[in-house]
């Protein structure tokens, strides 16, 4: 059980407590998932995308392998390429990589995301693997308005936002975020998107509960973190990972179960918590390729092509502002 009678070592990130406090008392207990991803978060990620059960990334992966040409044939050289949440630089290599006429199609990346530790060192290997390349990291909130770099002018720009991240969105959220990613990148840009597809819950649901424990690991991680960052006393011992799909919603919803009724404090503030009570920690939307076609329409955007993987599993959408 937490211990009352902790010491705080580490300064309070007022931020952190802000995004945690008051989802946590709300009703129904809630966590932003962008508090997922301090360092430790993005390790586990990253091992959770090696695990069997996580069809994801391997299969997004060797999608844009396959599709990577001809993405570039349809985009103007020495553009702009923009990515939302880059944690890494793993999937936008495929599109850096590409060349027309023996010229690399973009000149400049954009990498954008929370976790300013991992843009450094995604900054770090791309002067090394693409000297040739201007890296603009920019550390921001993607949901928030963004300001992009002026250095990347009047280029051509193609917005890329992988990973099926667009699924830990509400729908209403998914529909705001793609609109202002049209007016941030402009009246002529395109975006590439992945979208996971709905399937089988059987399918589903291992993904997000593997059998070595990773997922609950990266789960249970953001209670470490608000211990740490927060001032709070969560014993992680007194909470297990929940992975369930909704069918009505179309979502994997992921939790973090009370195993007793128990009372935490994070920032002076106290916190009850019945037994069996969760907090829901995130949300992953499957999608139809009909269904994001019309979001990315209701959004602004037409679709220009859609890709699928052999299986459906997963998709990758071209779109380009309407």
């Amino acid at each position: 059980m937490p211990d009352d009678g902790f010491v705080l070592t580490h300064p309070l990130d007022e931020a952190v407590i802000a995004d945690a406090l008051p989802g946590l008392l709300s009703p129904r207990k809630t966590l932003p998932p962008k508090l997922f991803y301090d360092d430790e978060g993005c390790r586990l990620f990253g091992e959770i995308t090696q695990v069997p059960e996580y069809y994801l990334t391997r299969t997004e992966l060797s999608l844009l392998e396959a599709i990577a040409p001809g993405v570039a044939a349809l985009c103007h050289p020495g553009g702009a390429l923009v990515e939302y949440g880059a944690s890494d630089e793993s999937k936008a290599e495929f599109l850096l990589r590409q060349t027309l006429s023996g010229q690399p199609v973009f000149s400049a990346y954009v990498p954008i995301d929370v976790a300013e530790s991992a843009l450094r060192q995604v900054a770090g290997r791309l002067l090394v693997s693409h000297p040739e390349l201007a890296v603009h990291a920019l550390a921001a909130d993607f949901l928030c308005p963004i300001t992009l770099p002026a250095q990347i002018g009047g280029l051509p720009r193609l917005g890329f936002f992988p990973g099926s991240t667009i699924g830990n969105l509400e729908p209403e959220q998914a529909r705001l975020f793609l609109q202002q990613v049209r007016q941030t990148l402009g009246q002529e840009a395109r975006l590439l998107v992945g979208v996971d597809l709905r399937k089988d819950p059987e399918r589903l649901i291992p993904a997000y509960d593997d059998a070595a424990g990773v997922t609950a690991a990266f789960n249970l991680n953001i209670l470490a973190r608000l211990n740490r960052d927060a001032g709070a006393n969560f014993d992680l011992e007194a909470f297990s990972h929940q992975a369930v799909w909704n069918e009505a919603k179309s979502r994997i919803e992921m939790h973090l179960v009370s195993d007793a009724a128990q009372t935490v404090t994070i920032a002076g503030r106290q916190i009850e918590f019945r037994a069996d009570e969760t907090i829901h920690t995130e949300n992953s939307y499957k999608w139809t390729i009909g269904d994001f076609v019309r979001l990315a329409q209701c959004s602004g955007w037409a679709a220009l092509q859609v890709w699928t993987d052999e299986e459906s599993l997963f998709s990758t959408h071209l779109l380009e502002a309407a």
